[in-house]
């Protein structure tokens, strides 16, 4: 069975909790993993990767006990493609609106006659051909989370995850907090409203869910929904936010002296 879906059916009443990888960086994403995160977030739609970069990320995390959920730029059939030829096993699929659009994701992680994704025995999926059985099991293997980011996919909830070959839902509250009139709001009421009611009819139809949350207020709010995955900020922004503090502290201390060398036109230095 795919790990992802694995892991999700063992992890009980605590949330698995990932991270997003934003920084294109196979040290990063290593260091990620080794930090003790369940899964990490490889991001093709609003990360700087190409195809060679996505190799080297998958990589770096298999090394480790973090699994990796590929999203791809977008709902194309031949961008999922190269990333399950890559080594992705589990696919985040963003801007899924309809249940069409969701069997559509579907579809590409498929081989006929059960999909339209292309065959290649040569792939690093296929250990170089070293897998005698991969297409043959390939379909079974597969993990398909699709992504709602608007209140229009909301209202189809249940309809989307009623899609054969749909493991888990991810509700992504940036987007939806500015379909909403509320862009970047995503502790205002009616977002976390939104969120809470997301994961009791996600549950009520017997499907994981999933969400991501930087603000301490929209993690809680998100855990104590009962979200089934959690993505706690990026590589990125975990970097920039200690950056951040440590700066701050060491200028807290030493601003009578850092003024001092500002106005005298100096750099202190060491």
């Amino acid at each position: 069975m795919n790990p992802f879906k694995q892991l999700l059916r063992r992890s009980g009443q605590q949330p698995l909790l990932g991270t997003w990888l934003l920084s294109a960086s196979p040290l990063l994403a290593e260091a990620a993993g080794h930090a003790g995160f369940d899964f990490g977030v490889i991001d093709m739609e609003h990360g700087p990767l190409d195809m060679a970069e996505v190799v080297h990320l998958l990589q770096a995390i298999g090394g480790t006990r973090m699994l990796p959920l590929l999203r791809v730029p977008w709902n194309d059939t031949v961008t999922i493609k190269r990333v399950l030829d890559a080594g992705a096993t589990t696919v985040l699929v963003p801007f899924v609106q309809n249940a069409a659009e969701a069997a559509q994701a579907v579809a590409a992680v498929r081989y006929p006659p059960q999909g339209v994704r292309g065959m290649a025995g040569m792939s690093r999926a296929a250990r170089f051909g070293m897998q005698a059985d991969y297409m043959a099991q390939a379909n079974k293997h597969i993990a398909v989370v699709v992504q709602i980011e608007t209140e229009a996919a909301l209202a189809e909830l249940e309809l989307i995850a009623a899609v054969d070959g749909v493991d888990a839902l991810f509700i992504g509250p940036t987007d939806l907090s500015a379909s909403m009139g509320l862009p970047g709001q995503l502790t205002h009421r009616r977002v976390m409203d939104a969120l809470a009611q997301a994961a009791r009819r996600c549950h009520a139809v017997g499907k994981p869910i999933g969400s991501i949350g930087v603000e301490p207020a929209l993690l809680a709010q998100i855990r104590a929904a009962g979200y089934d995955f959690l993505a706690v900020d990026s590589d990125l922004g975990l970097f920039m936010q200690a950056a951040r503090q440590s700066l701050q502290a060491l200028r807290g201390r030493d601003t009578a002296e850092h003024v001092h060398d500002l106005a005298a036109g100096t750099r202190a230095v060491g």
